[in-house]
């Protein structure tokens, strides 16, 4: 099968992969529909974090080709939505609503797995993991809806967790630090649970109106001390109710530990890449921090009803689309900030 392959900094392209197998009898097999280049793939793509040489990519859709002898909830033909990670659904963690840190799952495409920016992935514990997605009256879904279901398998999900774990409230005040497509998934996220006030803070244009679509109230330009006292401003100097850190940079926490009111939250879902935040600075004032890799699995169901509704669209996220002979150019054009996410059309439904 065709697959992306990471050869190392700088350099992403197509190459051969043996074509997956049952291997444990809760596997499933799933030929991808669409697949999409992840920002912390960027972290890889820049040389930042290490990632095995090899098939890469851990958020797809697609359709279930072959199961195990013991998957009882999943046939053939099945379309489905991954989630980023896999689960087996019965350790602690998945018991306790965190199935992103199962003790026996792991990630897609990192080296236990071929990834999902191929043709066909092997799905570990299928009917734990993969979320089925019930067959449109219609006959087939949109692309559209193609879209925003490979949004669930992490980014809209990720989003929500940043809201989820800041305790989000109706009528809440709330601010976005970072506006990649987690940052505006967090935006839509926090109208979502209520917030009727929501400062997204970007100085991308396109972005911008990517945040209005999902409801932001109030666009803020600057970066560092200025963001903080232009939101300290707009709220009267209070701060607000719960800030969102979506980027995982030392100006990201300070910021939302500077806009944050006393006794707020801070929900934290960048990867973390700390270097000098001082915990005092949250301690002063009572604010908490919570947050972390993103419990997929348990969001999926709940926002695919509001997809399915037509509530949210969390695919216009997806601002760029190639097939994934052109993976090099996705990966490019997120690099460059040309593209907010890349989306990769592999398959047909």
């Amino acid at each position: 099968m065709k697959a992306a392959i990471f050869r190392g900094k700088g350099t992403i392209d197509v190459g051969e992969r043996p074509d997956p197998e049952i291997q444990e009898a809760s596997d499933a097999v799933v030929r991808v529909v669409r697949g999409c280049v992840c920002g912390s793939d960027l972290w890889y793509y820049r040389g930042i974090n290490p990632h095995k040489v090899g098939s890469i990519g851990h958020e797809y859709i697609g359709v279930v080709e072959s199961i195990g002898s013991e998957v009882t909830g999943l046939a053939v033909g099945d379309f489905v939505i991954a989630p980023f990670t896999f689960n087996d659904g019965t350790c602690p963690a998945c018991r306790a609503g965190f199935p992103s840190n199962c003790m026996h799952g792991g990630a897609f495409g990192n080296g236990v797995t071929d990834g999902g920016q191929g043709e066909k992935v092997r799905a570990p514990f299928a009917d734990a993991t993969l979320v089925k997605v019930p067959q449109p009256p219609e006959g087939r879904f949109t692309d559209e809806q193609l879209a925003s279901f490979t949004a669930l398998s992490d980014v809209a999900c990720t989003g929500y967790h940043a809201a989820v774990s800041a305790g989000v409230q109706p009528g809440d005040t709330v601010a976005v630090v970072g506006d990649g497509a987690v940052g505006l998934s967090a935006v839509l996220a926090a109208r979502k649970l209520g917030a009727t006030r929501v400062i997204a803070l970007s100085r991308n244009p396109a972005r911008q109106a990517v945040a209005v679509e999902f409801g932001a109230t109030d666009i803020v330009e600057k970066r560092g001390a200025d963001a903080i006292e232009t939101v300290l401003r707009l709220t009267d100097g209070a701060g607000v109710d719960a800030a969102l850190e979506c980027v995982g940079t030392d100006e990201s926490i300070e910021t939302c530990a500077g806009i944050t009111r006393a006794g707020g939250m801070i929900g934290a879902v960048g990867v973390p890449l700390y270097e000098t935040f001082q915990y005092q600075t949250l301690f002063w004032k009572n604010v908490g921090i919570r947050g972390g890799v993103a419990p997929a699995r348990r969001y999926i169901p709940e926002l695919l009803d509001d997809v399915l509704a037509g509530r949210i669209n969390p695919g216009l996220v997806f601002d760029f689309t190639t097939d994934l002979d052109h993976v090099a150019e996705a990966y490019a054009a997120m690099d460059e900030r040309r593209a907010i996410k890349s989306l990769l059309s592999i398959g047909q439904p």
